[in-house]
């Protein structure tokens, strides 16, 4: 079953977003393998059988039921990370959410800015939706200065069971750039 239109091809200056292949299964396991990425996804690293499912289950049912987009983030060809816009999950934040993460070959070349720049864009634009919202860790400062750098403000303040804090913050369509 095809992933269109729920996961359009994205198309940034340097960055390519497509719907997952199969062929993608490794990459996607070894990002969220490393603890300095996968440690900022939901409840952090869990075990590569943990992972595989997850990815089993973008086929089986996020594309299939064609839930919400999700993307396999290329650059130069090669995979560089994953991204979403999806529902979000939290009781406290309604509307949608961009999720994204680059491997750490990616950092520092200003990827992860372009990325949220990318899906902020297609979530106001193609998917109008008023708002935009990212939920980070406190302590993730390098997504919190790319969805500063975009104009996202930040909001609530979520103290977690494990004494962590998670942040929201949110682009508003009427202020996004046109």
């Amino acid at each position: 079953m095809t992933s269109e239109p729920f996961t359009p091809e994205l198309r940034s200056e340097r960055l390519v977003l497509s719907a997952y292949a199969a062929s993608d299964e490794s990459d996607f396991v070894a990002l969220f393998q490393d603890e300095a990425v996968g440690r900022w996804f939901g409840d952090g690293v869990r075990s590569a059988e943990a992972d595989r499912a997850l990815f089993a289950r973008l086929f089986g049912i996020v594309y299939a039921e064609a839930r919400f987009p999700v993307w396999a983030v290329r650059h130069e060809g090669r995979y560089a990370g994953h991204a979403e816009i999806k529902p979000s999950p939290e009781p406290w934040l309604d509307g949608h959410e961009i999720v994204y993460g680059l491997s750490r070959s990616s950092w520092g070349l200003g990827l992860g800015t372009e990325l949220a720049r990318l899906l902020t864009d297609h979530g106001h634009r193609t998917l109008g939706l008023a708002e935009v919202h990212a939920t980070v860790d406190a302590l993730n400062t390098p997504s919190i200065a790319v969805l500063k750098r975009l104009g996202f403000t930040q909001g609530r303040e979520v103290r977690e069971d494990d004494g962590s804090t998670t942040l929201q913050f949110t682009s508003r369509a009427a202020d996004w750039p046109t």
